[in-house]
């Protein structure tokens, strides 16, 4: 090391040594895009809604819960899921309604619309991490590989975590044809890893994007970003309005439940289908992660107060990211449905499955888990869903 190195910043220095899957910091035309924006207020991008981004109580009592070794095994399959096996095959003929869902696990999502494919969240890296060494581990293998997949018309991107934004997946996507439509500063993250900025559609919240016929609209979520130990909240998080000719379909990313959910409803839906995230939460996280029962009244509020359409859960059974067990937000989640009058598709990962159609609705995850209290099913006859109650939500400018 030079002396005139000790003079660099400590920041810069720390940037150097950042490997390649934290990705980029936006920065010249990007970032003063950024700052532009009416949602980056007081140097960072704000929620629709207050959010605390950090755990909250104690973290000793979250550690004992955490790593206890009973908890520990309720949050992993007691044997191999049962990963769809004949996905390419069924694949290979297009849809007869126009409109096919196919979940690739956790938040990965094919969605084949009106003639064009549209890949939300693409994952498909053994692990969630910026390390190949350490972090959430997949609990069951894709159910294709990536390259078998063909032609993608767009890769929709919700935000920058590391089990949304794949840095091996989309290195492999950037040498294809496909249009890219993410949040506005996640281009930074796709421009590094070789994505050229001609096939980016970099979107704040409310700006459309239309691809091939098909129109992307970034609508509000209640989250937060970062790839790295300090995130600054210079990328945005976002769900997805998708309207096609015919179809229209949404995807919630990450997000903890917010009453924007009805506003986004009214300009956008109904949708013939929602993709909602209904795992992954925690009494710790409340404001950013929806639970079963909070994900149904999403998709209720999207759906303009009514059950419509077919709900697809997702950001479960693929990685261990929260303490609850691993098919309780499936064995909730139907729960809710059946509460709600809503219809729900389980499918198997990579089971593909059209929402005029027939759905699939078994409970495939029991014959892999331990057994599955019930303890948030309501009195017969009582609210399906309850109402949120405040939490003394804190905005983002306080928590960076």
């Amino acid at each position: 090391m030079t002396g005139a190195d000790y003079l660099l910043p400590f920041r810069t220095k720390l940037r150097s040594m950042r490997t390649e899957s934290f990705g980029a910091d936006p920065a010249g035309a990007r970032m003063e895009r950024i700052r532009r924006s009416p949602h980056f207020v007081d140097g960072a991008f704000q929620n629709p809604v207050g959010a605390r981004t950090r755990p909250s109580g104690s973290t000793v009592e979250f550690a004992k819960i955490y790593f206890h070794k009973e908890q520990r095994a309720r949050r992993t399959p007691t044997g191999t899921v049962p990963v769809h096996a004949t996905t390419l095959a069924d694949l290979a003929t297009p849809p007869a309604s126009g409109l096919r869902l196919t979940w690739m696990g956790h938040s990965s999502v094919l969605a084949e619309i009106d003639g064009r494919r549209i890949l939300f969240d693409p994952v498909w890296g053994e692990r969630c991490s910026p390390f190949p060494f350490a972090g959430p581990k997949r609990l069951h293998p894709a159910p294709l590989p990536l390259a078998a997949l063909g032609s993608v018309d767009v890769v929709v991107i919700s935000h920058d975590h590391y089990d949304h934004l794949d840095l091996p997946t989309i290195r492999a996507l950037a040498g294809t044809d496909t249009v890219f439509a993410v949040p506005l500063g996640v281009g930074a993250h796709l421009e590094r890893w070789g994505v050229p900025p001609n096939r980016m559609r970099e979107l704040d919240w409310n700006e459309t994007a239309t691809v091939a016929g098909i129109s992307l609209t970034a609508t509000p979520a209640r989250h937060f970003c970062g790839r790295g130990l300090r995130n600054q909240q210079h990328t945005l998080w976002a769900s997805w309005a998708v309207t096609g000719p015919e179809h229209r379909i949404y995807h919630s990313g990450d997000t903890g439940y917010f009453p924007g959910f009805r506003d986004i409803g009214a300009e956008h839906g109904p949708f013939d289908a929602t993709m909602i995230q209904i795992g992954a939460y925690s009494e710790y996280w409340p404001d950013i992660h929806m639970t079963p029962a909070e994900g149904m009244r999403a998709h209720l509020d999207l759906q303009g107060g009514r059950p419509h359409g077919v709900l697809l859960p997702i950001h479960w059974g693929t990685f261990n990211l929260a303490p609850h067990a691993w098919a309780e937000p499936g064995e909730w989640t139907r729960d809710a449905g059946e509460e709600a009058g809503q219809t729900v598709a389980f499918p198997r990962p990579g089971e593909p499955f059209e929402p005029a159609g027939k759905l699939p609705t078994a409970a495939w995850w029991r014959g892999v888990s331990q057994p599955i209290a019930h303890p948030w099913r309501r009195p017969r006859g009582a609210e399906s869903v309850s109402e949120t109650t405040s939490r003394g939500d804190m905005d983002l400018a306080g928590e960076r």
